[in-house]
């Protein structure tokens, strides 16, 4: 390394260390110092987008991330074991709010695995005589105070409930991690040559690099692809910038969420079909 080299790198090295030891005049001013870092080497990408999602966790609440109740994937709590096996093998979750009389009433959790090892003793004994307490938490929790709660409560779901009591939706302490690690692949998430992946009827997660002809077809929409080709395009096109993680856009019936991006492009998203009425005019 060069003396010139040595002494800018001597320089930014002790910028950070002034920075990370002192007090930042602000929080924009400490991330642009670790940005400048980055960029310079002295800090890898994954290690700079993990810190700026512990900052951004200490801001988002659960609002801001919960699976809304229309989408939740759910079962009765007199419903007998034998005929919760459909949703289990059509949604994939490991864990299902129990509900009473309609979705707004939770009353427990099911977890997958004591749904198996009972039904092999008694499958028509009901949901209700297996299922565990639910965690609740209202929608103005911070996802920081959530993420400690989850650990000392060892629980990996929570119910959001409203200021009336009301669920109105529900959390997993993936979907925090998620925002500081990025999108966790499981078995049932995209492979190498895959773009999109469906959850369930109304939540999908998709590539960035989704071609806008191949989105078109599978959800039979007419996107132009004439000024960009990838559904990452599009949204940066209506955006006029490259977006960061959790930043979100509501084109035509869809809402895209940024699961994943760094400072030059997107690239994982996470697409939710909006119901008719609470559709918004798209942005741009």
């Amino acid at each position: 390394m060069s003396e010139g080299n040595s002494g800018e790198h001597r320089s930014w090295l002790e910028r950070l260390v002034h920075f990370l030891s002192g007090e930042p005049a602000s929080r924009e001013e400490l991330l642009d110092a670790l940005r400048h870092a980055q960029k310079r080497q002295l800090i890898e990408t994954e290690a700079l987008n993990m810190i700026e999602g512990v900052l951004q966790v200490s801001e988002l609440r659960v609002r801001d991330i919960m699976i809304p109740r229309a989408q939740m994937a759910v079962v009765p709590q007199d419903a007998e074991l034998e005929r919760v096996f459909p949703l289990v093998v059509e949604s994939g979750h490991s864990r299902y709010p129990v509900i009473a009389d309609d979705r707004a009433e939770v009353v427990g959790i099911l977890l997958v695995k004591d749904l198996l090892a009972q039904s092999l003793r008694n499958r028509h004994i009901k949901v209700s005589a297996i299922m565990r307490p639910a965690l609740f938490v209202p929608e103005s929790k911070r996802l920081n105070v959530l993420l400690k709660e989850f650990k000392t409560s060892r629980s990996h779901m929570a119910i959001v409930v409203d200021e009336y009591g009301a669920a109105a939706g529900l959390v997993t302490i993936e979907d925090v991690l998620e925002q500081i690690v990025g999108e966790i692949e499981d078995e049932h998430d995209l492979g190498e040559e895959e773009y999109i992946f469906r959850k369930n009827d109304q939540e999908y997660t998709l590539k960035a690099i989704t071609p806008i002809e191949e989105f078109n077809e599978y959800f039979g929409t007419d996107f132009e692809d004439d000024e960009y080709d990838t559904v990452g395009g599009m949204i940066v096109h209506r955006l006029g910038h490259v977006p960061e993680r959790g930043e979100r856009i509501e084109i035509g019936p869809f809402r895209f969420t940024v699961i994943r991006a760094d400072n030059r492009r997107v690239h994982l998203l996470r697409l939710l079909r909006l119901s008719v009425d609470s559709l918004r005019p798209a942005a741009g």
